[in-house]
């Protein structure tokens, strides 16, 4: 009996292993909730991005476009995936759609060396030095954008770099679409 005993620790841990085996084996991994698509962008206050520090006046995320559509880019100097897709936001910016940066996480001098160093494709620059616009917004990691239409809804959502052309249309289409309902 007391040999039963002994191996049913491992009897559990192996049927747990299964379990779990199983639950990946099912799970898409290139699946992104985009729970805030459809809902109103966070009401974040922000520091303005000034030279190389922060400024003194905040901005609050949800009126940074001023009832026009823009691309929310949340992006940092550290990050090498952003580097990845920073020619396509300056292409942005060249076809006149407005994209406000929010720099997650990330030094004010940083952040102006890498847009002096790589161009800047942002209407504005938002300081969230500590993470709570992240938070907010509900990201992953970085880069992430976010398709804001004029009324200040999330249209669409891109987690991870834009890579191609197709990202970018599927945010850009979204601004003219009206917003899904949640």
């Amino acid at each position: 009996m007391t040999r039963w005993l002994a191996l049913l620790p491992l009897v559990v841990l192996a049927a747990l292993a299964v379990l779990f085996v199983g639950w990946s084996l099912k799970r898409d991994p290139a699946f992104k909730p985009d729970a805030l698509v459809g809902q109103p962008i966070p009401e974040t206050v922000l520091p303005l991005l000034t030279g190389d520090r922060a400024g003194p006046g905040n901005l609050d995320l949800k009126t940074a476009g001023v009832g026009k559509p823009m691309l929310v880019n949340v992006f940092a100097s550290w990050c090498a995936p952003c580097r990845i897709e920073h020619p396509r936001l300056l292409a942005l910016k060249e076809r006149g759609i407005a994209v406000v940066g929010v720099a997650y996480k990330d030094e004010p001098v940083a952040t102006r060396a890498f847009l002096d160093e790589m161009g800047d494709p942002y209407a504005m620059v938002l300081v969230d030095h500590d993470g709570r616009a992240g938070l907010d917004l509900g990201i992953s990691g970085v880069p992430e954008t976010f398709a804001v239409d004029a009324m200040g809804r999330i249209t669409a959502k891109q987690s991870g770099p834009l890579l191609n052309d197709a990202d970018i249309e599927r945010l850009v289409a979204s601004l003219q679409a009206p917003a899904p309902s949640r």
